[in-house]
């Protein structure tokens, strides 16, 4: 078996110029968007899960999933003939300081395929073993971050949001040593492969570091490549790319990358490290590290220990944080254009374009058939503040409201979403009763039916999220050897927004042995 049946091609190693260093060594890579570099083979190569949708979609059947040789390439202990793997070279900052020189540290991109639904997507192993841009790292990850790529890429997937997918999780056979919260307790863990898939996985910092070095040519090379294959209907006819092409392309990148955001904010999820090289040139999520998903409603929480005290990436923040990273980006491609001030617009257009966006998410969100001005934007402000009073599972509260009638008792009726009985006090339901009033008003001025209103909210508040402590179960029974949670969840993360009765405790707020248990309320980046 040899995978022949597949369109496999070559996009960013037959058009970008390639390190011209060979040797496997980490240094500083210039005038080259990538590096040669050659998976390091593992010592007993396992397939934990993989992705059966996702993988027909690729091109490969049930039997090429099940022989040796997918796990053996799933792994990197395996390279055919058309394979030619390369580390990608960009830079970034991050948590707002210039990092210099980054790259695919621990990622290596095996090849191209053309699929008949999808169009061309890159195969990328994460964690398949050092690369030119590892610095002190082994290029190395573990089980636990891989899981939790693993499950979350394609829960984001199957939620409507533009992200990496996921096609396989293996095991290694092999272990490395890791400080799981960088606090001295570094122990032995199992080493995972995750094989990730995007059309690109170019960043903001693969632009941003050929400009902070002045190589101007490799700017322009890379911003066309992606007008070519990332965004091709802004492609010029006459192929003479000029300012006008690359301020669309800026515009199209602000464009998804808003999208997303929004997308963030209405389901309760949190990047945790939005540095610029974690930004990705078509709007998807990407980089899947200390993540996680807001339990009680808290624009202010992040749940990456590293961000703890500045809290630079706390749910609230992501808008103001992505707005900040195009900016970097728009510094980047300015010897494209050669003056500020149409870049300056585009980026007064973006807080604009996001607000606009967010508005029409949030009156979906409460089933309203449109935004309708300054008065939705009051109530929309008022149930923040609301949810922020006492701990609401945020979660909960929206499928809740989507069956909640006037002449129903309020705390009876939201009872399942609250994390603290002692903190409804009489004010709190006396705003909470106030605030439905509002809301019910706004309701009949739409005129939907109960029915018509409850199938809209629940098409774009899910049931069923990747909560932290979901994650960190699974995790916990994998590290024994039970993987049969990974397969559980996956399921149940199809249908995000379906009921699933008989998976219903899943759908239920974060238990008490949660709220300070690592892994379920606090993440570190290691991995």
């Amino acid at each position: 078996m040899s995978f022949q049946h597949l369109k496999f091609c070559h996009r960013i190693t037959e058009q970008l110029p390639a390190d011209t260093q060979l040797e496997n060594h980490c240094r500083s890579v210039e005038h080259a968007v990538f590096s040669w570099v050659s998976p390091t083979p593992t010592s007993n190569p396992s397939l934990i899960n993989i992705n059966e949708d996702l993988a027909k979609t690729i091109g490969f059947s049930e039997a090429d999933c099940a022989s040796s040789l997918f796990t053996d390439i799933m792994t990197g202990n395996a390279i055919i003939t058309p394979m030619k793997p390369y580390a990608l070279c960009y830079g970034g900052h991050q948590f707002g300081g210039w990092a210099g020189q980054l790259g695919d540290g621990r990622a290596i991109n095996l090849v191209d395929v053309e699929t008949s639904e999808l169009g061309y997507l890159t195969l990328q192993l994460k964690g398949a073993g050092k690369t030119p841009y590892s610095r002190r790292g082994d290029g190395l990850a573990v089980l636990r971050s891989s899981i939790r790529e693993y499950l979350c890429s394609e829960a984001m997937f199957n939620l409507g949001i533009a992200t990496t997918r996921a096609l396989s999780l293996s095991l290694t056979g092999d272990q490395v040593v890791r400080d799981k919260m960088y606090d001295g307790n570094a122990e032995l863990e199992p080493c995972a492969v995750v094989c990730r898939v995007s059309s690109s996985f170019l960043r903001f910092g693969s632009i941003q570091l050929p400009a902070s070095r002045g190589d101007e040519a490799l700017v322009k090379q890379l911003v066309e490549f992606s007008i070519i294959h990332d965004y091709p209907k802004l492609k010029p006819e006459n192929n003479q790319f000029d300012i006008e092409t690359y301020l669309n392309w800026f515009k199209a990148v602000c464009d998804q990358t808003s999208t997303m955001i929004v997308d963030w904010m209405r389901v309760g999820f949190v990047h945790g490290v939005m540095n610029t090289d974690n930004m990705s040139l078509i709007g998807e999520t990407i980089d899947y590290g200390p993540y996680g998903w807001v339990d009680d409603f808290d624009l202010g929480w992040t749940p990456n220990t590293t961000d703890e005290g500045q809290k630079r990436y706390r749910f609230g923040g992501q808008f103001q944080v992505s707005q900040w990273n195009l900016f970097q980006l728009a510094n980047a491609i300015f010897p494209l254009i050669g003056e500020a001030e149409p870049l300056q617009s585009i980026m007064s257009d973006y807080a604009l374009q996001y607000e606009n966006k967010w508005q029409k998410m949030m009156a979906s969100k409460l089933g309203f058939k449109d935004y309708q001005g300054v008065s939705d934007q009051t109530l929309f402000k008022d149930l923040q503040t609301l949810l922020s009073t006492v701990e609401t599972d945020m979660t909960i509260f929206y499928r809740l409201l989507a069956t909640y009638q006037a002449k129903n008792e309020a705390l009876t009726h939201f009872a399942d979403c609250y994390y603290r009985a002692d903190q409804l006090t009489q004010a709190y339901q006396l705003q909470l009763t106030n605030w439905l009033k509002r809301y019910q008003t706004r309701l009949n001025f739409d005129g939907l039916s109960a029915l018509q209103r409850e199938n809209n909210m629940n098409s774009v508040n899910p049931k069923y999220v990747l909560r932290n402590y979901l994650t960190q179960q699974a995790i916990d029974l994998a590290e024994q050897g039970d993987y049969s949670e990974i397969e559980k969840l996956k399921i149940i993360l199809k249908k995000p927004y379906d009921q699933q009765p008989e998976y219903e405790t899943c759908a239920q707020k974060r238990p008490d042995w949660a709220r300070n248990k690592i892994g379920c309320s606090m993440l570190s980046c290691s991995s």
